[in-house]
């Protein structure tokens, strides 16, 4: 073992002795979030950002106390929203800058908006359709407030004249003129406002490069990263340019996302930065040369059985992440370090068997820790978070869902 993989292995293990201590009164399952870690992510990404502000993807967090604590540290403004309801949710819980960042048909959510000042004020929704005006005008019920709208530029990295693509398939408007021409649309039809354009780079913010493992696809991805920045950053300025001969009074153009803040910052046509996940560093994003965070929240789940030699089964932990469906979209046994899941089996409904050497210490009772795939998801598994300091845990929380909200 290299010296490095030993300080890191030594890291591990207090980190376990940490939250074991901590949360020796709970029963698991049990989920945390350490305070530390998360604030630690936090001055890094503003740090990334380079003075721009950061808008916290509410889809990573699922969390109000937890959005509320990183909105109130500087260098973080505005969130973003995941659903119409969510959207609402929070602006009646008094956050006033909320986008939308994906397009609703939600009828019912777009009758409340355009009926309550106060929403329509703190809210701003998400198109790239002339249809989705037409379902916004329809849906009003007599609601004559403004709705508030953002453009969303489609960010893929296209070559050989389109027959190579590569981005999510979000936006239909790739090119300035076609973002211009629905910024005129909108200017012209009563009852809205164009306040902003987003442009996420998922195949850049969302996408490691650095796969332990992998080091041929790993340089291929950086190598397509480096040139989809490039492109985009000339798109993108052309893009605003064009908007802003149209609709002069922009209020903010959103880029980037955790996996690529301080390139998206550096564009002279962006002022604003999203980001989400960093704050949480699920495992997803520990394959990346631009950042390094500290894993802020896991979940445990206890020991039930001991099979044999060299294995245990906890309860439950089948908790996989959205995507593409692969063993990257499950949980990881993070602590103990050095256990596995059973190639037969993985990560289990109702029960996950784990192999390797800490499993003859372990008892049953005792806690192993995982940390999630994707960030936000974990909390649609979990009503309460129990925030850790030190080796204390220092206060509860309830998510999404133990508010009493699922929203998608």
């Amino acid at each position: 073992m290299t010296a490095r993989a030993a300080d890191r292995a030594a890291h591990r293990a207090a980190d376990r002795a940490r939250y074991d201590r901590a949360t020796a009164h709970l029963d698991a399952p049990v989920a945390v979030v350490d305070l530390d870690a998360f604030d630690a992510n936090a001055d890094d990404l503003v740090r990334r950002a380079g003075g721009k502000p950061i808008r916290v993807a509410s889809k990573s967090v699922r969390c109000r106390a937890l959005l509320e604590r990183v909105l109130a540290r500087d260098g973080f403004a505005g969130i973003m929203s995941f659903t119409l309801g969510e959207s609402l949710w929070l602006a009646r819980s008094g956050f006033d800058d909320v986008l939308l960042a994906y397009p609703s048909a939600d009828r019912a959510g777009f009758a409340e908006l355009t009926a309550d000042p106060k929403l329509a004020a703190s809210v701003t929704v998400m198109v790239d359709d002339p249809a989705q005006l037409r379902l916004i005008d329809e849906a009003r019920d007599g609601g004559a407030e403004e709705v508030r709208v953002c453009l969303e530029l489609d960010t893929s990295f296209q070559a050989l004249g389109g027959r190579v693509r590569i981005g999510a398939l979000r936006s239909p408007l790739h090119s300035p003129v076609q973002v211009a021409a629905l910024a005129r649309a909108i200017e012209r039809r009563p009852g809205f406002r164009l306040v902003g354009v987003m442009a996420y780079e998922g195949h850049v913010a969302g996408v490691g490069d650095a796969v332990e493992g992998h080091p041929a696809r790993s340089r291929a991805v950086r190598l397509m990263q480096t040139a989809a920045r490039k492109e985009l950053a000339a798109r993108r300025a052309e893009t605003i340019a064009a908007v802003r001969a149209v609709a002069p009074g922009l209020e903010f153009v959103n880029g980037g996302g955790t996996g690529s803040v301080q390139h998206t910052a550096a564009e002279r046509a962006v002022t604003e930065i999203a980001a989400g996940s960093g704050l949480f560093v699920p495992r997803l994003f520990d394959n990346y040369t631009s950042f390094s965070g500290r894993p802020a929240a896991l979940f445990a789940q206890p020991v039930v059985r001991r099979p044999g030699p060299g294995t245990v089964t906890v309860l439950g932990g089948g908790y996989p992440a959205s995507g593409v469906a692969g063993t990257d979209r499950s949980p990881e046994p993070y602590l103990p370090q050095g256990l596995r899941y059973d190639a037969q089996e993985g990560a289990g409904e109702v029960q996950t068997p784990l192999h390797g050497p800490p499993a003859d210490d372990l008892r049953i009772g005792d806690k192993v820790w995982f940390r999630h795939a994707k960030a936000g998801e974990l909390c649609e598994r979990f009503e309460t978070l129990h925030l850790v300091e030190g080796d204390r845990v220092t206060g509860s929380v309830p998510t999404y869902r133990g508010e009493g909200h699922t929203f998608l």
